[in-house]
């Protein structure tokens, strides 16, 4: 079985709000990227069982790029997400309404290239990013 690595914050905002923010092309390329060097420059996103999405960021600078895409394994509205990875990886991505607002709960498959705390802390910073958006808008 593949080592999973697991990674969350707490949203100040509604379950709905969360849940369209996380899937919406438009609010995607304001928030999944995980520094400030990089953006993204176009979204994809068609959220059912069998469905694709597709994420290019790039750094600021043109410099780099990267497609982030994937197929959905499942999805619960307002509740769960999972998909696999191009290379293969599987994620899961939990929304659980709280007191507080929601807590947005990732684990996924590190890559066997990069150290796993460099993967952590890669997307803990999407992640936290994603946070810091919803909570301007």
């Amino acid at each position: 079985m593949m080592k999973r690595v697991s990674v969350q914050t707490s949203v100040t905002a509604s379950l709905e709000k969360a849940w369209e923010f996380w899937n919406d092309p438009k609010h995607i390329i304001g928030w999944a990227f995980d520094s400030e060097d990089w953006e993204v420059r176009g979204a994809e996103n068609d959220l059912r069982i069998g469905g694709k999405f597709k994420i290019r960021t790039q750094t600021k600078d043109g410099s780099e790029s990267v497609d982030f895409v994937g197929t959905y394994t499942d999805v619960k509205e307002h509740e769960l997400i999972e998909y696999d990875l191009g290379d293969g990886r599987h994620v899961r991505v939990q929304f659980k309404e709280t007191s507080n607002g929601v807590l947005v709960t990732e684990d996924f498959e590190p890559e066997n290239a990069s150290p796993e705390e460099a993967e952590r802390s890669s997307w803990l910073a999407t992640l936290e990013n994603f946070k810091s958006y919803v909570e301007s808008k």
